[in-house]
């Protein structure tokens, strides 16, 4: 972007003007935890549609399921620009998501369960089919899957553990994509096309496609679809002056087939996703005040530091109704890809004057390479649904076949190779490791409903996993040259009871225990570092009320929950490297709330909110790390630190006004405002140094690392759409007064010395305009 493009005030863009116009005359609908597919006229009934979920593997009433989930359909994620999952994270209670500067870049966590290691606490499911690794050596925790919203029917977000159904890393709860079907009936083609430009940044474009072709005699139905959206970069690099240097796209493309028998209805689905980012997004901030070193949309960074993830899902689901019940088969196969590079200048590049004597630090990078097979299979039995006894049995096999690769490497300072006579020392690592987890699960769930009123909902699962890992160097100076297998084997069993009362019609009240866990794993051969982690494992207690009332405009739920968690798995690195350690307990207590008002027949009023206080509840065990002439013992996490970007309050409330002119135009206008409480980037961590092998001498003080805080924020975003028959126009305005505020905090600290030179945050996309055009026939 040149100087005069620049210093243009946003409102006098050509894309601003015409989304203002746009804004004038329409609205889109707002977000809330469950609004129809298409914005009721006013002249429609004003009840609130009934929202049908899959959480119990079971098409049911999400209103009659005693679980806290919420469901966001496509038509929301459309009208609100969704690309990812840190754009509607905030209206969905409990859902933390901890975006490191670009889609697929995603930590997510849910009631405070935080991801403090490699392994994630998070399940997701594309269908039928879990996707993203189970074991603890691809990333699962920093590498969520984050599918470009497009072609999906609809997201549910089921909070709590959900092991008994959805096994392994399942602890805190689950994400599911629920794609859109083949339809064997009737003809659908839809064609899009959109723009966004960010504040002070670039502008790029977005395209959609898909159709569905019934093929044979209202049997066999085919869907076909494509989408293409830019990611307009924002910031700069205050290094070498590029501008706008974290643009990229994501692509999207899915073909499904499905069969519609009179006894057997079967389907088969490809899904491919690409994320292509040329840099991250980030902000060098001082240390101490936290403010902006060079400007607001300025960060430091000396080497290229580009993202890349590809997926290719190939899964067949089969159902074979016996009659009395069903069989159900769920076959999946993926083969995901990643290279996550990152700038290690201030970590690595002091290696260059402290180790090899030159003038001034080096620059370096580091690049992680992910590569997965993954192949599972489920068999389940369902009896028919209706009964007072409805029961379901199943079996599940995973395997995955995984590489995780590291290269880091040292330069001079302006990134040309070091002096010939220092070559060698320019890889300062090589590591590959191999891995393999293989999952064997039998699993049962029962429904016994005990008259008009009373149900109970049980589920237990025994898993066993066996993995296998190498750790494998064959060049470098940070990590000793060797090849080091490593292997383990564990038994885990999960299971849950919801009792469930209806109060009323539209009012039932639930409890709700569940157990979960997280895998462990063989751990990384270093000094001071168990040979394996074990699984963490949590008991969840809930309690929830889900009503509806004033002839059924109005929907409140509420949830209250308790969590102990223990064993839990964190990272312990010391001088740039670590591995993973069960450090101790910790506890989660909340209350959720989501409401929806239906206050005439064309407005709607909606709020969700949850509080979370999530803390270690003892100091996390230490880990002691051999240095030769002394022993240092590090603790990552003392007794009452809050969990890592859990805030205590979040909160999102929505308005929507629908209307309908006289020319048979209909739209809606709606707006919501987002609120989240200050959070903490990490756990305390305190490092002593003794004695070698006598932890009572202390040989000096001990060294005691705080978290950073980031604070609080608020965002509002505007929504708007118009149309009629086949066509529709939408736009959008996100963080519409340009709030300034952090998603994620590091420190950049040298790995030798210690001395921090700056704080690399992760900011609120500023303020952004998109405008979209649907043509439907």
């Amino acid at each position: 972007m040149n100087a005069s493009q620049s210093d243009r005030p946003w409102y006098r863009s050509p894309l601003s003007l015409a989304i203002a116009a746009t804004l004038a005359c329409a609205a889109a609908p707002v977000l809330a935890q469950q609004t129809p597919d298409d914005a009721a006229a006013p002249d429609e009934a004003v009840e609130l549609d009934t929202v049908l979920v899959t959480a119990n593997k079971r098409v049911e009433n999400v209103r009659e399921v005693g679980a806290a989930i919420t469901v966001l359909n496509e038509r929301q994620l459309e009208n609100i620009g969704a690309v990812s999952l840190s754009v509607y994270a905030a209206f969905i209670p409990g859902l933390q998501v901890q975006n490191d500067g670009s889609p697929g870049l995603t930590r997510v966590s849910l009631r405070g369960i935080a991801a403090l290691s490699s392994g994630a606490t998070v399940a997701t499911y594309i269908d039928e089919v879990p996707v993203g690794s189970s074991g603890i050596y691809q990333g699962a925790s920093t590498l969520m899957l984050d599918l470009l919203p497009y072609d999906i029917s609809r997201i549910e977000v089921l909070r709590g553990p959900q092991g008994t159904l959805y096994g392994a890393g399942a602890i805190g709860g689950l994400l599911k994509y629920v794609t859109r079907a083949p339809d064997a009936f009737g003809e659908e083609t839809r064609l899009g096309f959109g723009l966004r430009s960010v504040r002070g940044g670039d502008q790029d474009w977005n395209a959609r496609f898909g159709v569905t072709l019934p093929l044979q005699d209202e049997r066999l139905g085919l869907r076909v679809s494509f989408a293409r959206n830019g990611l307009p970069g924002y910031t700069d690099n205050a290094v070498d002056g590029r501008e706008d240097i974290n643009g990229g796209e994501q692509i999207g493309a899915r073909a499904a087939l499905s069969w519609e028998g009179d006894v057997v209805d079967a389907g088969l689905s490809v899904l491919h996703q690409r994320i292509r980012s040329d840099d991250r997004a980030g902000v060098a901030l001082d240390p101490v005040t936290q403010a902006p070193l060079f400007g607001e949309d300025d960060d430091l960074a000396w080497q290229p530091r580009p993202f890349a993830k590809d997926l290719t899902l190939v899964s067949f689901d089969l159902d074979w109704d016996l009659g009395w019940g069903n069989f159900i088969s769920a076959t999946g196969w993926s083969e995901s890809n990643a290279l996550d590079q990152i700038d290690s200048t201030i970590q690595f590049g002091e290696v260059a004057d402290q180790l090899l004597g030159l003038p001034e630090p080096g620059s370096s990078f580091v690049r992680y390479s992910y590569d997965m097979d993954k192949v599972t299979q489920e068999f389940r039995l369902t009896s028919s649904t209706g009964g007072p006894f409805e029961w379901m049995v199943g079996a599940f096999y995973t395997r995955e076949d995984a590489l995780q690769s590291q290269f880091a490497w040292l330069g001079l300072r302006d990134g040309s190779p070091l002096p010939d006579a220092l070559a060698d020392f320019s890889t300062l690592a090589i590591i590959n490791l191999p891995s393999t987890y293989k999952e064997v699960a039998l699993f049962a769930n029962g429904s016994w409903r005990i008259g008009e009123r009373f149900k109970i909902d049980a589920g237990l699962r025994q898993a066993r996993n066996d993995q296998w890992f190498s750790q494998n160097v064959p060049a470098g100076i940070l990590a000793p040259i060797a090849d080091t297998p490593g292997e383990s084997s564990e038994d885990v069993f999960t299971w849950s009871v919801s009792p469930q009362f209806k109060l009323t019609e539209d009012a039932m009240l639930y409890a709700r225990v569940a157990t979960g866990y997280q895998p462990g794993g063989p751990n990384v051969a270093l000094p001071g570092i168990p040979p394996s982690v074990d699984s963490s494992m949590l008991d969840s207690y809930e309690i929830g009320l889900k009503s509806q009332f004033a002839d059924r405009r109005v929907t409140l739920d509420v949830a209250a929950f308790r969590i102990d968690w223990e064993d839990i798995q964190v990272a312990s690195s010391f001088n740039g490297i670590g591995g993973l350690v069960n450090g101790g307990e910790a506890t989660s207590e909340g209350l959720e709330l989501s409401a929806l008002f239906r206050a005439t027949d064309a407005l709607q009023l909606g709020l969700n909110a949850a509080y979370t206080d999530a803390s270690i509840k003892n100091d996390f065990t230490p880990t002691v790390i051999p240095q030769g002439d002394f022993d240092v013992i590090l603790w990552t996490g003392l007794a009452g630190d809050r969990m890592p970007y859990s805030p205590k309050l979040s909160w999102a409330a929505t308005a929507e006004y629908a209307f309908m002119t006289a020319g048979g135009l209909g739209g809606q206008v709606g707006a919501a405002l987002r609120f989240v409480g200050d959070r903490l980037n990490e756990t305390t961590e305190r490092q002593r140094v003794t004695a070698p092998g006598d932890p009572s001498t202390i040989l000096v003080p001990d060294e005691i690392t705080a978290p950073l805080e980031l604070a609080s924020y608020r965002s509002l975003d505007l929504y708007a759409g118009i149309g009629k028959d086949s066509w529709e126009v939408r736009a959008y305005i996100n963080n519409v007064t340009g709030e300034d505020a952090y998603l994620t905090m590091a420190p950049m600290d040298g790995a030798l010395t210690g001395t921090r030179s700056h704080l690399a945050g992760v900011p609120l996309q500023p303020r952004t305009f998109g405008l979209e055009i649907d043509f439907r026939f």
